[in-house]
């Protein structure tokens, strides 16, 4: 599980909050936020929105996928692909399409097809309702 450090939507005085809260893994937010009254409890608990926390539960549901790293991270946000809602918000070609672009943007190779879809499917499957 990634560290929330990795999270790009959440500011540092957030960190050190959860940090006091021992949340210091993706996992460890995504399970602290799972329903609407834990979102709520959290957001109380280190003086945050109910928003503020489901911007980093989205994020950290995309970093969460597989064969998912910091270099397909930095690929997403080139890509204008900040979490999860915006997989979902996208058909798979324009998905392909982006991701691509991301990583020939930042001079990398791009995730073979396989994977990009992978990914894709994986969004679906996490969608929450």
């Amino acid at each position: 599980m990634p560290p929330i450090t990795e999270l790009t939507r959440i500011e540092p005085v957030y960190l050190e909050r959860l940090a006091k809260q021992g949340v210091f893994t993706t996992g460890i937010l995504l399970e602290v936020s799972e329903t609407p009254t834990r979102r709520q409890t959290l957001a109380d608990h280190v003086g945050s929105t109910t928003n503020d926390v489901t911007t980093w539960r989205d994020e950290s549901l995309m970093l969460n996928l597989a064969a998912f790293g910091p270099a397909e991270h930095r690929m997403m946000i080139q890509a204008g692909v900040e979490g999860l809602r915006d997989i979902l918000g996208l058909e798979p070609d324009a998905f392909q399409e982006r991701v691509v672009r991301g990583a020939r943007e930042l001079g990398l190779d791009p995730p073979d097809d396989l994977t990009i879809e992978g990914w894709w499917h994986q969004a679906r499957t996490l969608e929450e309702e």
